[in-house]
């Protein structure tokens, strides 16, 4: 029996056929798997699930109930988890898992404090997070924040469907097992999971079947003990795609462009590491190792405790992420939602904003000059838009990624810090960045520092390989020297 049946659903934008005819049916107790390249459609069609945006056409029903498409719905039968953080920071766990109060849980006009505090604790336990109800968010590492949202979804007492999109980014290996183990519990009580995820291990680790969207149509639906990685990527994509593919710049580093000695700060401590032109520096570890607290803080978002660092042989003054940006050192943060993009604002905007020395004489911006800009950022790092005026969160997380590399690029630095930067990103989209890191270090000679959780992503990208363990510097080589099983040897405290 179909818990979710979704027929011909169309939704257009003004100049984009955001889906086109797509079924989506989805069994009771199914964990169904649905993928795609970014902009394929799967953020449109869950919107539309969730009833934040209308279809022109289409049929919707859950659980024999029929749902009209055609105006704006909310439904308590389907919770949402979002991909990015989505979460009230300033409030506690508890508050966060059950606003908006409904009436049995408020005593006159304030909510009943310790009940929810021990119903929260239930879901707390379930998800083995190590937190308190009384805790507040934003007090908590990022990824309990992660799996508070899928707690959110989990107090939904009427929720028959939960769509999970990319619920593992933030997740460690451990959290992503204990994560799953919840999904599979939620299946047993007959609870059906539309899950959302770039990362094909974990389809075949958690997922019945699979539905794989492409420009906004479906191109594919198996139960996946009948299909492979090859086939998935290759509807997804609409070609062959080489897996084990090499992205290292291959013409020899140039002169030391960055020298940081015995950096100290906030989760990190003696921390050294050179930085050459035209390599990618890679920096592996676990979530929480400090890694990116490092690179915040040589941007000068985050404070230095002690520690010199010298940028192109002279003393670089860190504290000012717009002096680090004036000495030609640019920082993309794994947050692109937060802190990299200003989502209600246009492409244009958005490219132009921060290069007021391009874009602006005596104070005031230039329309034109930021579209010639914007124009030609979406051009050469092929960004896929209606226009320049596109407010960007509307394109998907890679497009998103390639506005944000070409504004970098067009703040002309010689050392640029990638963090995460395929976080939530398909396959095909990742080897766009892979090529697109490639040719500003060879072409450009460009020092690149590429912070990531994929071990796979730095041995296919990477020059050197620094490793992180609790805050400190365990392992630097030279990628000819490594492999998968030594770098997650060496963040985890284990030398090999």
């Amino acid at each position: 029996m179909h818990l979710l049946e979704a027929v011909n659903i169309t939704k257009r934008f003004p100049g984009v056929l955001a889906l086109n005819g797509v079924d989506l049916k989805v069994g009771e107790g199914e964990i169904h798997c649905v993928v795609g390249e970014n902009g394929a459609g799967k953020s449109t069609l869950v919107k539309v699930l969730t009833g934040l945006y209308r279809a022109e056409e289409g049929e919707l029903s859950i659980g024999g109930t029929n749902i009209n498409v055609h105006t704006q719905h909310l439904t308590k039968a389907v919770a949402y988890v979002p991909q990015e953080l989505d979460l009230f920071v300033n409030m506690t766990v508890t508050e966060n898992l059950f606003v908006p109060f409904r009436s049995k849980d408020r005593a006159g006009g304030l909510f009943r404090r310790k009940p929810l505090q021990r119903k929260a604790q239930v879901i707390i336990d379930k998800l083995d997070m190590n937190v308190r109800p009384t805790d507040v968010v934003k007090n908590i590492p990022v990824s309990d924040q992660q799996l508070l949202q899928v707690g959110r979804a989990l107090a939904i007492e009427d929720a028959r469907i939960i769509i999970l999109d990319e619920p593992t980014t933030s997740l460690t290996k451990e959290e992503t097992r204990r994560l799953f183990s919840v999904i599979r519990k939620l299946k047993e009580q007959r609870k059906s999971i539309i899950f959302i995820t770039h990362k094909l291990d974990e389809i075949f680790a958690i997922g019945d079947v699979v539905s794989v969207l492409r420009n906004g149509e479906l191109v594919g639906y198996a139960p996946l003990p009948e299909v492979d990685y090859d086939w998935i990527i290759k509807k997804m994509s609409g070609k062959e795609l080489d897996m084990t593919k090499r992205y290292r710049p291959t013409k020899p580093p140039g002169e030391i462009l960055l020298d940081v000695a015995n950096l100290s700060g906030p989760g990190f401590s003696n921390v050294s590491f050179t930085l050459r032109e035209g390599e990618v520096l890679g920096f592996a570890g676990l979530v929480g190792a400090g890694r990116s607290e490092i690179m915040q803080a040589l941007f000068g978002y985050l404070p230095a405790k002690s520690g010199e660092v010298h940028l192109f042989g002279k003393p670089y003054r860190m504290g000012s992420t717009a002096n680090a940006i004036r000495q030609g050192l640019v920082y993309l943060t794994e947050e692109r939602r937060s802190f990299g993009i200003f989502p209600y604002l246009s492409v244009r905007t958005n490219i132009g904003v921060v290069l007021p020395r391009k874009t602006a004489r005596w104070g005031v911006i230039s329309r034109q000059w930021e579209n010639r800009i914007s124009q030609k950022v979406m051009t050469e790092y092929d960004v896929k838009a209606p226009s320049t005026e596109t407010l960007i969160r509307n394109l998907s997380g890679g497009n998103q990624q390639k506005v944000l590399i070409g504004r970098s690029m067009e703040a002309e630095p010689r050392v640029l810090i990638f963090d995460e930067p395929t976080k939530g990103i398909d396959v095909k989209t990742k080897a766009d960045i892979y090529n697109l890191m490639k040719r500003l270090a060879e072409d450009q000679r460009v020092g690149i520092i590429l912070v990531s959780s994929e071990i796979e992503e730095i041995l296919r990208c990477a020059n050197r390989v620094v490793s992180i363990y609790q805050g400190t510097v365990v392992g630097e080589n030279d990628i000819g020297y490594l492999n998968a099983e030594k770098i997650v040897s060496s963040i985890i405290g284990v030398n090999r």
